[in-house]
């Protein structure tokens, strides 16, 4: 089990980097008025998307509900593994926003600002850090 749960980090990091990266580009994307650099942008965010976070985050995910077997088995689900639970959850509706915005870049009908993406790239931060403190913590 322990090689479950270092390759379950492994792809969570690897998750993560793309969730941090992704709207980082959009903040610049959004500013690109050049034919050649919106092109770019849009192959860029496609590929990231497609080749690296999409397996990243289904590795991490798989490898997740592998972990939670010995758990379920002991019929013992404490509060702290809910809560992280819950914010994975968010973290993977916030993946697939990001997969909404860029077929939304795709198509050139892209309505937000970078200001908007801006505080958008701070919200997979944000969720990294409770999910650490309850996984390392384990409160309650």
């Amino acid at each position: 089990m322990i090689w479950v749960r270092a390759w379950h980090i492994i792809a969570m990091v690897a998750w993560f980097a793309g969730l941090f990266y992704l709207p980082r580009l959009f903040v610049y994307h959004v500013k690109t008025h050049d034919e050649v650099g919106y092109q770019q942008f849009c192959h860029m965010e496609r590929r990231l998307y497609r080749y690296i976070m999409w397996p990243a985050a289904s590795v991490t995910t798989l490898l997740g509900c592998v972990l939670l077997i010995p758990w379920v088995h002991a019929g013992l689900l404490p509060v702290w593994l809910w809560a992280k639970l819950g914010c994975v959850m968010i973290v993977w509706g916030y993946h697939l926003y990001c997969g909404r915005y860029v077929q939304q870049f795709q198509v050139r009908s892209m309505q937000h600002t970078q200001q908007f993406f801006r505080f958008f790239n701070e919200v997979p931060t944000l969720l990294l850090i409770v999910i650490i403190v309850l996984v390392v913590v384990k409160p309650g």
